[in-house]
């Protein structure tokens, strides 16, 4: 992580408030349409309602946000024990929907956001955390490997033929 930005005091990661709930699902949006030429226009546009709804999450995740200058730059949903921990094994926490606005890439807020996800499981005991990305999230693929996270391939999933939703994990120390 880059230190200058964790010390920056006009960087904050904390939960999202009640009131902001539009703005993230809009960030998420505005975050994930530079993928949708990898899909199928009504497969794309099922997946954006999926990942701009971001109240139904709520009751079973954090939904955490990184502000930067008094703006929402990004987001992140943590299942500390949920029913995401379906697709892992029990006792693992995940994060989906790693989210950062394209004004605000290059600047460290995606990974202060996983470093939030990953204190968090510290605090709460959980020792592995995983995550989905695509050959697509070259990026966010790259930032991962980068931090640790490693390919558990037993874990991947194929939405439809050729695609594969790779599976990765994160033991934490």
């Amino acid at each position: 992580m880059d230190g200058d930005l964790l010390e920056n005091p006009k960087l904050i990661i904390r939960n999202a408030r009640p009131e902001e709930l539009d703005k993230v699902a809009l960030l998420l949006k505005e975050a994930y349409e530079q993928y949708e030429k990898f899909m199928p226009p009504e497969i794309f546009q099922s997946y954006l309602e999926d990942i701009m709804d971001v109240r139904s999450r709520l009751p079973e995740s954090d939904l955490i946000v990184a502000e930067l200058d008094g703006h929402l730059a990004g987001t992140v949903t943590l299942y500390l024990r949920s029913s995401e921990s379906r697709v892992w094994p029990e006792g693992w926490a995940s994060v989906r929907l790693l989210g950062v606005l394209p004004a605000y890439r290059n600047q460290g807020v995606g990974q202060a956001l996983m470093d939030e996800c990953i204190l968090r499981c510290k605090q709460e005991g959980i020792r592995v955390l995983g995550l989905h990305t695509t050959d697509a999230m070259a990026t966010a693929k790259r930032m991962y490997e980068r931090m640790g996270f490693k390919r558990v391939p037993e874990f991947d999933f194929h939405p439809r033929p050729g695609v594969v939703v790779m599976a990765y994990r994160y033991d934490i120390k």
